[in-house]
């Protein structure tokens, strides 16, 4: 059996290939399901290509997390340790310690992988 895909080059072969996503998702034919999942792998490699994603900073996850609990950077100085280490740490002059991974982790409830910079990406500090 032949399936027709929509090769996603540009912005509108973009907006024709998820308005076939959408029709095929609502189908029970294994064939369907096959088409769909192959024109979504499309799209996918297309908005990556468009619209790539930059590893998000220590100082941005923190910020974000902040906004999310209703929370200051006050609220960071028991995890952190002091005002101006919360400082350091959200102007990225300065990386997070272990021990100051394991209380973000355990107040947010977020894995450390996301406080712990892959290697090039920034640092840790040891304190």
């Amino acid at each position: 059996m032949k399936a027709t895909l929509i090769l996603v080059e540009n912005d509108a072969d973009l907006a024709e290939a998820q308005a076939l996503v959408v029709s095929l998702m609502v189908s029970d034919d294994p064939a369907d399901l096959a088409r769909m999942r192959a024109q979504a792998r499309l799209v996918a490699d297309y908005e990556a290509a468009r619209w790539p994603r930059g590893a998000v900073t220590i100082p941005d996850l923190l910020a974000h997390l902040l906004d999310q609990h209703g929370m200051t950077r006050r609220d960071l100085v028991p995890l952190l340790g002091t005002a101006s280490r919360v400082s350091e740490v959200m102007s990225g002059r300065k990386g997070l310690s272990l021990s100051m991974v394991r209380r973000l982790r355990a107040r947010f409830g977020i894995p450390a992988d996301l406080l712990i910079p892959v290697a090039g990406e920034g640092r840790a500090d040891a304190a």
